[in-house]
């Protein structure tokens, strides 16, 4: 993300400056200058961020408490602190939503294993369910659904949310810019396949299927959601549409977000560069697409782990309206994010159908 952050940012001739423990992450290549320091530590974040004009993030694990502190002198820290509290733990993202009106699926919230398997044995849950960790759970990590009494013994020992398994026809997702002025817009909806080993996204279709009532619904909450937090920058809203066609927020990222890479290509304004716009308060750009896109995104094998080979990439590159991001990463594993692939073209069927041949095609081993 701070890759293509930055790259978005050289358009405007932007000072990027990148704080971060490996000297060769992806985003190292593409700043002004880069910071060799860990993000969660509060005297590298605070010292970094004193030397800044306009601070924000690429991810949410960090050292929230120097952000608090640079935001009291006087510095702009965007997504603000007071919102990065309420997102970095599931829990009380939960509680937001239940407390601003807006649908979720039920949920309860636990301290460890005990106090989950005595509101099993008292029938206050019912399976299955879906236990997430209230912190540092991403890209599938820290979720898990719980189907049977027999699944019990793997159930997570830390606090947690607890959540109905909800009948899902559609995951769907979408991404609103709000800048300094309270000006929001938001990108057009798009639809996500999983894959269904690791959970992570795996396709990402725009426009969605949906009907245009879902849409709208969709793209009305994601606004609503943005509204309440009343934050500057991007967050990235994600729903399930279930069968019995309710629309339920899932979670939220307040940052650029993997369901928004393809409008690097796809849309007029790319959802990076409409994450500086808000930060720096400008003018929010138009967020329409103007083509239908497939995103890929390029997951490490699942039998290799090492040095990273881009196998078949000639073949990819040979394709009309097909777009590589190589992201940089030395090393890959299995199922680790090494890039993504977008596919534009004037109709959606196209797009699926080569954005399929480059899942098939284009492989990262070691």
């Amino acid at each position: 993300m701070g890759k293509m952050l930055s790259q978005a940012a050289s358009k405007f001739h932007l000072d990027i400056h990148v704080l971060e423990n490996d000297a060769e992450c992806p985003a190292s290549y593409t700043c002004a200058q880069f910071n060799k320091g860990n993000i969660t530590s509060f005297d590298d974040v605070y010292q970094f961020g004193k030397q800044m004009d306009i601070i924000t993030i690429e991810i949410e694990s960090v050292n929230l408490a120097a952000l608090e502190s640079l935001e009291q002198e006087g510095k702009k820290v965007y997504p603000q602190p007071s919102v990065l509290r309420v997102i970095t733990d599931k829990g009380l993202q939960k509680t937001f939503y239940a407390s601003h009106g807006i649908p979720t699926s039920q949920f309860a919230l636990y301290d460890n294993k005990t106090d989950i398997l005595k509101a099993i044995a008292s029938e206050n849950i019912t399976f299955p369910f879906v236990q997430k960790l209230r912190r540092d759970g991403y890209d599938g990590r820290g979720v898990q659904i719980i189907r049977h009494k027999e699944q019990i013994d793997n159930l997570f020992e830390a606090p947690s949310v607890v959540e109905a398994l909800v009948d899902i026809e559609k995951e769907i997702s979408v991404i609103v810019a709000r800048n300094e002025d309270g000006r929001i817009t938001a990108f057009p909806v798009v639809e996500m396949e999983f894959h269904p080993e690791a959970n992570l996204v795996e396709f990402l279709f725009c426009p969605s299927e949906t009907s245009e009532a879902i849409q709208t619904k969709a793209t009305a909450l994601a606004c609503k959601l943005a509204a309440d937090f009343e934050i500057v920058g991007l967050l990235a809203v994600e729903m399930f549409v279930a069968k019995s066609g309710e629309i339920l927020v899932n979670e939220v990222a307040p940052r650029p977000h993997n369901s928004g890479h393809q409008t690097i290509e796809a849309n007029y304004t790319s959802q990076y560069e409409q994450h500086l716009r808000c930060i720096l308060n400008w003018p929010l750009g138009d967020t329409n697409a103007h083509h239908a896109s497939v995103m890929v995104n390029l997951l490490g094998e699942v039998s290799y782990a090492g040095k990273a080979i881009y196998s078949n990439a000639e073949q990819i590159l040979d394709m009309p309206g097909v777009y590589i991001h190589i992201y940089g990463k030395k090393e890959t594993k299995p199922f680790r994010k090494m890039g993504h692939v977008t596919v534009i073209s004037q109709e959606l069927k196209d797009a699926v159908e080569k954005a399929r041949i480059v899942k098939n095609t284009l492989k990262i081993i070691s």
